[in-house]
């Protein structure tokens, strides 16, 4: 027998197939209202949560097809989801930027293999504007992200010498790369309307139109990419070009001044695959919107991967998703596993860091990513301290990587569903159609017990 939820989607997708956008979006699921009061004790002392918000079902295809015609012959049955890949303030309360990632994904091993695949290659990542009310997620408008001549830039890998090799849904056939792909995971809205786009692949630095043309794409020095249909800028540090596979740019902040704050996802690969796995060292970087380049490179040191995630012992999991500007040169830093998440303040100090030094030099030993302590060795560690201990606040999700100030001492969470995939051969059945994960996309509001800022 068909579960209750799986009923309900099934009848959301019924009503939902051939509605216009409009209509679609105003389609919400009920959640705890925002606002409602939290746990019973004392709230001074502890952060608790004030009110969640869900997304509504709204198949993929239709989505997509209403911004650019075409473009999705097939949505395997898989809805929209993937913008809880980061969470802007777009000015009036309750309402947000977001932006999905590269799309639905996910990997299954073939001959002891993992081979990445991409369900629905033709989505093309959106910016989406959402309005939380209630306890629905309501999405106010969408922007595809375009080339140069009005194309989807897709979600595809760029290089073959670089990028996983992308497949179909069920592993067995391959498909092309796009130098003009891109896997956005962070976004901030400049004062002139602008949006600019943190990207795992390059990794890079995407500045894209009011309408979501790609205006520049900022990648590391030598990445050498070929073919995409928009300007593309060698300006960023080459130590970059060691980043993880899949572990790029993923937070993205903006400070009050304009400039660019930008975390790459997880330590990087210097001088190999071993130590990125093994070590704790990440690096920030500042970037300015006016110079078009970066400016400051920061060291950053995760806590150990059992004290962000109590029982995980795998150093290799450890993540920034999501930093967040609190005003001045202050930020907010998350560092997270797929199952927990921890946010601490740092003061970003004068001066260019690690920028231009052998730390960002490759041949480097040991590398930055190899030293225990980076501060005896010479790289200037952000001082940090802890703001809130997420594992200790009932009813916050997993996998969060959007967090927006909304508050002196509130914050708005958004978790990425993963576009309710899972990985294996068993994330679509026999006619090739989504098994639901059942994870949906939940905006939460956390009351903090002190202000952030004053």
């Amino acid at each position: 027998m068909a579960s209750h939820a799986h009923t309900q989607r099934t009848v959301r997708r019924s009503l939902a197939v051939g509605m216009p956008i409009a209509l679609l979006a105003a389609i919400g699921v009920a959640g705890t209202a925002a606002g409602a009061p939290g746990p019973e004790g004392d709230k001074t002392q502890s952060a608790y949560v004030e009110g969640t918000a869900t997304l509504a079902d709204t198949p993929l295809g239709a989505f997509s097809n209403s911004l650019l015609p075409g473009s999705v012959a097939d949505d395997r049955g898989i809805d929209l989801g993937g913008i809880g890949s980061d969470l802007y303030p777009a000015g009036r309360k309750g309402e947000f930027w977001t932006v999905t990632d590269r799309g639905p994904n996910g990997q299954i091993k073939v001959d002891g293999t993992k081979r990445r695949t991409f369900p629905v290659p033709g989505f093309d990542p959106a910016i989406v504007k959402v309005r939380v009310s209630g306890g629905r997620v309501q999405v106010l408008k969408a922007i595809a992200i375009t080339t140069r001549s009005g194309r989807p830039v897709t979600g595809l890998p760029n290089q073959a010498s670089r990028d996983e090799a992308p497949y179909t849904y069920d592993a067995k056939t391959p498909l092309s790369y796009d130098p003009n792909g891109l896997d956005t995971e962070g976004i901030v809205r400049a004062a002139d309307g602008t949006f600019w786009l943190a990207d795992e692949y390059g990794p890079s630095l995407v500045h894209v139109s009011a309408r979501g043309k790609v205006l520049t794409r900022y990648v590391p020095k030598g990445l050498n990419l070929q073919g995409a249909d928009y300007p593309v800028v060698e300006s960023l540090p080459a130590i970059l070009l060691k980043r993880k596979t899949n572990r790029g740019f993923e937070g993205l902040a903006q400070l009050p001044g304009g400039d660019l704050v930008l975390a790459v996802q997880s330590p990087l690969s210097v001088p190999d695959t071993a130590a990125g796995e093994k070590s704790r060292n990440a690096r920030l970087l500042r970037f300015s919107p006016k110079k078009r380049a970066v400016t400051a490179e920061y060291a950053y040191r995760f806590d150990a991967v059992d004290v962000v995630d109590p029982g995980e012992h795998n150093t290799s999991e450890l993540k920034i998703s999501s930093v967040v500007a609190i005003g001045g040169d202050r930020l907010l830093v998350q560092e997270r596993t797929d199952k927990a998440s921890r946010i601490h303040r740092v003061t970003l100090p004068r001066g260019r860091g690690m920028l231009g030094s052998a730390w960002d030099d490759p041949t480097t030993s040991p590398s930055y990513e190899q030293v225990e302590d980076p501060a005896t060795a010479g790289a200037p560690v952000l001082r940090k301290t802890l703001v809130v201990d997420f594992n200790k606040v009932a009813g916050v999700p997993g996998k969060i990587e959007g967090i927006a100030l909304t508050g002196r001492n509130s914050l708005a969470l958004i978790n990425d569903n993963d576009f309710g995939m899972t990985d294996g051969p068993g994330a679509f059945d026999t006619h090739g159609r989504l098994v639901d994960s059942g994870i949906e996309t939940t905006l939460t509001y956390v009351r903090l017990p002190r202000p952030l800022r004053g």
